[in-house]
């Protein structure tokens, strides 16, 4: 089965005035199913096309050689994007409770701690990429990736995913991302991370 660009589980202006409908449109609609055509297209012919695209990323290696780049790029893309949006809800915000709220106080000693954190991930990631929540090897970590890496290539477990590449941004916040990194905290979906940390641990 191809690999097909999930709906997006709200109305594109849905999570306005922190992501624009105009941003979302472009960002959902045609950087996603540019990943997901090459990421299908990268498969094509080897008996990793169909499988389970996370199966695949960890696999990386098995896959032939010249396939293995344009994968990493456009099945990372299909990955952290399918994860990005469901990351996001127009009734998000505030803070995580429960187990997860718990260990993020543990690990980054409180909520403000661990937001400021994040996002001196996403500002300081050089060019393109991505700012991430994992878990690594149990315990609570921040990272960046660049370009379309995913966490799951070094076997970590991706939470939350914050996309720091232009086209997530400029139209709204032109070269400010640590203003849209900021915004995007009204938008961030704790229930659905806190069930990926509960299916994690």
């Amino acid at each position: 089965m191809a690999y097909e660009v999930p709906a997006l589980p709200y109305a594109y202006d849905a999570l306005e005035p922190h992501v624009d409908k105009a941003t979302m449109e472009f960002h959902h609609d045609k950087h996603h199913q540019a990943y997901v055509d090459k990421a299908n297209g990268a498969l094509e012919g080897t008996e990793f096309d169909g499988k389970d695209v996370k199966e695949v990323l960890e696999n990386l290696s098995s896959l032939p050689a010249d396939k293995q780049g344009p994968f990493r790029n456009n099945g990372g893309g299909h990955y952290n994007h399918s994860l990005f949006w469901e990351s996001m809800s127009p009734d998000g915000g505030g803070e995580p409770g429960g187990e997860l709220g718990e260990a993020i106080t543990k690990t980054f000693g409180s909520f403000d701690d661990f937001k400021e954190q994040f996002e001196a991930a996403g500002v300081g990631q050089f060019g393109s990429g991505w700012a991430w929540l994992i878990l690594d090897g149990g315990e609570l970590a921040i990272t960046s990736t660049p370009n379309q890496d995913s966490p799951v290539l070094d076997g970590k477990t991706p939470l939350l995913g914050n996309d720091v590449w232009e086209h997530a941004y400029y139209l709204n916040y032109q070269n400010k991302r640590p203003a849209y990194l900021k915004a995007w905290w009204n938008v961030v979906a704790w229930d659905k991370v806190a069930e990926r940390y509960a299916a994690a641990t």
